[in-house]
């Protein structure tokens, strides 16, 4: 695997006026693809900023990791996955076990249906379509209450240590606290949006920005309304009631903004948001606040970011672990997964040091940590085995990638 010499918070201008700035130290794990991915986004028609997260990495088409300024909207910047977001939401559970907890979990590869009378629907406030009155964003009801695969999770995870007490306190956490994280985002519903989209026009701009944007407005809501119904499923299996989310931000997105269209592609908001930056499944995540500036494009890493492709990491994987071995993590977390190539793809191992990140957030001044989220029970897909939800359903657990 090649790696990019990326010097400390350099700005590179390419032949055309746009900017690409990689803000990683020298240290960090930065490919040498993803750069390039970065200017030949840079290189596009009206393109005038590119910044690089410090979980940049390789993507299809268009790096992940990253946050694109422009002048003309590029669906394809964003991906099949409008929406995808993480969310946290507290919880309050008397004898937090792993071991029992795990196998509380509901399958969250079976989808909800409107109108079948499941709690969960609750969460939505009515903005669901189980009250008569309103229906989900873009009429999408496929896969509402699903995680999805790839890098989705739900987890159950407690806050380990505190950074900033005062802030957290204002968001209401506090060491030892309870916590589940959510990343999923609009499953199907931002895929057929690109897809209309690309069987047109390619990797081409949106010919139509307002329609594209009306579409994609549908899917980020989607994707949101989809993390309270999973937390929802989770809380009410364990034995919890469900709660409001803390955070909830999305990543995969574009806004108009200064003049422009802000693509962000596994880039959260960091103009005065608190984000989780998710870790892996064997060490904890951060929730910072951010304050990034127009030099990142306003923007913050999302997560580790992937220093292994999944091919290399199922190999190596398969090489050096068992199955069993990852489904006990570094931190003594449990993981639920019955697909055991997923397993291998998503282990601790395939990523970048979620510390290093983190220290290139703050070294850069783009985000001040708050605390940790130490991962109790993170679940990926049902484990091989376990009763399905709902008999009588069509089993509908083959979900694409996240990305």
């Amino acid at each position: 695997m090649k790696r990019a010499s990326v010097p400390h918070h350099q700005t590179v201008h390419s032949t055309v006026p746009a900017t690409v700035t990689v803000f990683a130290g020298p240290t960090s794990w930065i490919e040498s693809d993803a750069v390039a991915q970065c200017h030949q986004v840079a290189a596009l028609d009206g393109m005038r900023h590119v910044a690089g997260m410090p979980d940049l990495h390789p993507g299809k088409g268009a790096p992940i990791g990253a946050a694109m300024l422009s002048t003309v909207l590029y669906p394809l910047l964003v991906g099949s996955d409008i929406g995808c977001g993480i969310a946290v939401f507290p919880i309050s559970l008397k004898r937090p076990v792993p071991e029992r907890l795990a196998a509380r979990f509901p399958d969250l590869d079976v989808p909800l249906v409107p109108g079948d009378g499941d709690p969960a629907w609750a969460a939505l406030s009515g903005d669901g379509p189980d009250d008569g009155n309103s229906d989900v964003p873009g009429g999408h009801t496929e896969g509402l209450g699903t995680v999805g695969r790839g890098n989705h999770f739900v987890e159950l995870a407690r806050v380990g240590t505190v950074l900033d007490a005062a802030h957290a306190a204002r968001i209401g956490l506090a060491a030892g606290d309870l916590v589940l994280v959510v990343h999923s985002g609009s499953r199907g519903f931002g895929e057929r949006i690109l897809r209309a989209h690309t069987e047109l026009h390619g990797a081409g701009p949106a010919p139509d920005p307002a329609a594209y944007l009306a579409a994609h407005d549908d899917a980020v809501r989607w994707g949101s309304l989809n993390r309270r119904l999973l937390a929802a499923r989770v809380a009410h299996a364990l034995g919890a009631q469900p709660t409001e989310p803390v955070v909830d931000q999305c990543h995969n997105l574009v806004e108009v903004r200064d003049g422009g269209y802000l693509h962000r592609k596994g880039a959260a908001p960091g103009d005065g948001r608190d984000v989780l930056v998710a870790g892996t499944r064997g060490t904890p995540s951060y929730l910072v606040a951010a304050h990034a500036g127009a030099e990142a494009n306003h923007s913050v890493a999302h997560g580790a970011g992937r220093k292994m492709s999944r091919a290399d990491a199922l190999r190596r994987g398969k090489a050096k672990h068992t199955v069993e071995e990852l489904r006990r993590t570094p931190v003594g977390s449990l993981v639920v997964c019955g697909d055991r190539q997923l397993l291998f793809e998503e282990a601790p191992t395939a990523y970048k040091r979620i510390e290093q990140v983190i220290g290139d957030l703050v070294e850069h001044r783009l985000a001040t940590p708050v605390a940790t989220t130490v991962p109790l029970v993170t679940y990926k897909t049902a484990d091989a085995g376990q009763p399905r939800e709902r008999a009588g359903r069509p089993d509908r657990r083959r979900g694409r990638l996240s990305r």
